[in-house]
């Protein structure tokens, strides 16, 4: 880990603050309920990659739970300025930027009280992914018909959970399969497999993110969006996980069974080479 997290500056609710003053209220229903939405946004050496697409993003999650006082140029112009302040701790290609939104004060319950919201955004100096991993399976079964689905709120407690049961079995990732049990998503990564030569992904109907990685993947690279048997994981002849803290990361074992031979196959390789080209050439593809 690069820097002292300690020693960064938040953006909260306009002002920025020293870590240690960055708080928000104990009635905030982002934090009573998970009544909220977040972003996390690569920096690359201190250069914000693919805003748009994430704000963007958190916009239709925003709405998606009916969080109408979303205003982009806001958040836009509180990113540029947290990540300005905190220049000095920026000095990786994969430190992150996480912008929370959520609805404000509001009761110890589920209903909530009209009111200003609340936005906080902050940095994590971060560090070089893993050049492989392996990832899980787990018997929980994400919603594909959900309110929530497709969305990207702070409602994480699943995830904490299924991630917790990873990292318990040497993994950095689970997989879940939606209600239909096809392939769907994992904690925080979108899943790619290469099935006799050819690249495939879960559609965005089976219930997973709109990953921005694999949005990028999918234009910059190319793979066919199809259903998939959640078993494909240990017949597949290659799998990798995206997402804004991995890029394209190779998966060498689910479960312990290993991917093809263990070692990256030939579309994971070349999905990460194409990725790792055009992500320089354009700092918000």
């Amino acid at each position: 880990m690069s820097g002292d997290v300690g020693s960064t500056v938040f953006w909260v609710n306009g002002e920025l603050v020293p870590a240690a003053e960055a708080t928000t209220s104990v009635r905030d229903h982002g934090f009573v309920v998970g009544d909220g939405v977040f972003e996390a946004v690569k920096i690359d050496h201190g250069t914000i990659f693919a805003l748009t697409r994430h704000l963007q993003r958190m916009e239709r999650s925003a709405r998606g739970i009916g969080l109408d006082a979303f205003d982009e140029q806001t958040v836009r112009r509180a990113a540029h300025e947290v990540v300005e302040a905190n220049a000095d701790l920026l000095v990786t290609g994969f430190d992150l930027l996480r912008i929370t939104f959520t609805a404000g004060l509001g009761p110890l319950g589920s209903g909530r009280t009209p009111g200003a919201p609340t936005l906080v955004l902050g940095v994590t100096p971060g560090h070089l992914p893993d050049p492989t991993t392996r990832v899980i399976t787990v018997p929980y079964r994400r919603n594909d018909v959900g309110a929530l689905t497709g969305l990207k709120t702070t409602s994480y407690g699943e995830n904490v959970l299924a991630l917790a049961q990873a990292h318990a079995a040497g993994a950095s990732e689970s997989l879940f399969a939606n209600t239909r049990g096809q392939l769907c998503e994992g904690t925080g990564t979108n899943v790619f497999v290469g099935v006799d030569g050819e690249l495939l992904t879960p559609p965005l109907s089976s219930g997973c993110l709109a990953g921005v990685t694999r949005a990028l993947v999918l234009e910059w690279y190319g793979a066919r969006e199809v259903d998939l048997p959640y078993d494909v994981l240990f017949s597949a002849d290659e799998v990798f996980v995206t997402s804004t803290g991995r890029d394209v990361q190779p998966v060498v074992a689910v479960d312990d069974h290993a991917v093809g031979d263990g070692t990256p196959g030939p579309l994971t390789q070349a999905a990460a080479k194409v990725f790792d080209a055009k992500q320089v050439e354009r700092a918000d593809p």
